[in-house]
C-alpha cells in the first residue's frame, strides 16, 4: 500500500540554512531517502517552500478565486512529504518516526486511495 507521510512543522521555528544544525538535518533526510530508495519503497520526497509562497484556489459559482497563503491559520504548516510503498501501516509508522521533523513537529500518515478503473 502507498502512504503519504506529510511533514508538519512550525515555520517560525524551522532550522534555516545558516543554522549550524542544518547540515545534520539535511544529512538525516538524505540517509532516509537513500535507504528507502535502495529498498525500492520511496516513490517521492520533497520539501515545500514556505506558506508565504502558497496560493489557495477555490471555485465558487463557476468563478475561480485565489488567495495568497494557506487555506487556514494553523500552528504547524505543511513543510514537505515522503511518498512510500509499505507492507502495512506499522512499517509506514516506523519510517515516519525516522523523519527528523517528527522530533519537533508531526508527521501525518495518509494511505493513498485507489480509484477503480472504469468498467467498459
Amino acid at each position: 500500500m502507498q502512504y503519504l507521510l506529510l511533514i508538519y512543522s512550525e515555520e517560525s521555528k524551522s532550522i534555516q540554512a545558516s543554522d549550524p544544525r542544518y547540515p545534520g538535518l539535511v544529512e538525516e533526510h538524505r540517509a532516509l531517502i537513500k535507504e528507502t530508495t535502495d529498498k525500492g519503497i520511496l516513490l517521492g520526497a520533497e520539501p515545500l517552500e514556505p506558506t508565504s509562497t502558497a496560493t489557495t484556489v477555490r471555485v465558487r459559482e463557476e468563478k475561480i478565486q485565489t488567495t495568497d497563503g494557506p487555506f487556514a491559520e494553523t500552528k504547524e504548516q505543511l513543510a514537505g512529504y515522503y511518498l512510500i510503498e509499505c507492507q502495512n501501516l506499522d512499517e509506514a509508522i516506523e519510517y515516519a518516526a525516522r523523519i527528523p521533523n517528527a522530533r519537533s513537529g508531526s508527521i501525518e500518515i495518509r494511505p493513498l486511495m485507489k480509484i477503480p478503473e472504469p468498467s467498459n
